[in-house]
């Protein structure tokens, strides 16, 4: 009779969810971003869920859930209802937090997420001071092991992408490099311009007033493909340091166990969202390269990242908390 009544109750409860997703959305869809209001992150998901709001006809509300490196937002949302209606604007943050804030994170990257879109990826560039005589990735590389006092690259704070990328490039390259961490890209570049380091790796919006005054220059970015925003640039791997990739990047996941149904139409609207060039342009002005991938590349995608950061910080021994 126990057996008879659980099947029941798990035929319900399937019942239950296949109505769900039937007639999914009934009511308003929260996407949490995990940054305060008025950065690039909120504002490209405020953009993005105006047009989804048009697409799935219910209103798609951003809440913000910043702290402690994304790891408020990220919690909350493994800890949801996987019912579609409160969604995670992931940053690259999500595979990283756990390697570095390992007693606030309690979520499991592999297991509590559903992904469903890799919306955008941000291209860093790799600058340097522009009085040393490197040229590209190769003459960079040749120049720090023959001056490995000059061998120092600038963050934006430990922890940070631009330090991550910094550590991978030193690994890659087997040069000793010293990392200088600043409070921010902009103090970061201004260290830089001024010689007091000699790389860094940063975002194209912040790079860009640094670049046109000359102080600075760029060699390469980040990205495996070349990115739209600067076609003419070399990627950092194609310039001779294979194996180099590295960018931070956006996308929405939903806790685990959403309907494969609910994320299929999802990944549906994202995909037209993303075929619009009027978001290409719109992205392309706050430094976003548009991406708009199916659930099992993103997937894929997100458990490279987390494998590849994992060993990164280990190797480096990179500590924070």
């Amino acid at each position: 009779m126990r057996i008879y009544k659980l099947s029941l109750a798990v035929a319900a409860f399937c019942t239950s969810i296949a109505a769900q997703a039937a007639n999914y959305p009934s009511k308003p869809v929260d996407i949490v971003v995990p940054f305060t209001p008025g950065g690039v992150t909120d504002a490209m998901t405020r953009n993005l869920a105006d047009k989804l709001q048009e697409k799935l006809g219910q209103p798609v509300v951003v809440v913000n859930k910043p702290g402690a490196g994304t790891v408020i937002a990220s919690n909350y949302v493994a800890r949801t209802k996987p019912d579609g209606y409160t969604l995670l604007m992931a940053a690259s943050s999500l595979g990283i937090a756990p390697h570095l804030y390992k007693s606030t994170v309690t979520y499991d990257v592999k297991k509590d997420f559903s992904p469903i879109a890799l919306v955008a990826v941000v291209p860093h560039l790799l600058v340097v001071d522009s009085k040393i005589p490197a040229k590209s990735v190769g003459e960079l590389i040749a120049y720090l092991g023959k001056n490995p006092d000059r061998a120092t690259y600038a963050s934006s704070g430990n922890g940070t992408s631009n330090h991550l990328e910094g550590e991978l490039f030193a690994s890659l390259s087997s040069l000793e490099m010293t990392h200088v961490p600043y409070k921010g890209s902009a103090p970061g570049l201004t260290s830089l311009a001024s010689g007091d380091v000699t790389m860094m790796f940063v975002d194209v919006a912040a790079a860009k007033p640094f670049l046109e005054s000359g102080k600075v220059r760029a060699l390469a970015v980040t990205t495996p493909q070349r990115s739209k925003q600067m076609p003419d640039l070399p990627t950092v791997s194609e310039s001779g340091l294979q194996k180099f990739d590295a960018m931070p990047w956006l996308g929405i996941v939903a806790a685990a166990g959403t309907p494969k149904e609910i994320v299929i139409q999802l990944n549906d609207a994202l995909k037209e969202i993303g075929a619009d060039s009027t978001l290409a342009a719109q992205f392309s002005t706050m430094g976003l390269d548009p991406v708009f991938n199916l659930p099992d590349e993103f997937a894929s995608f997100i458990q490279e990242e987390n494998d590849k950061w994992a060993t990164v910080i280990k190797q480096a021994k990179i500590v924070v908390e």
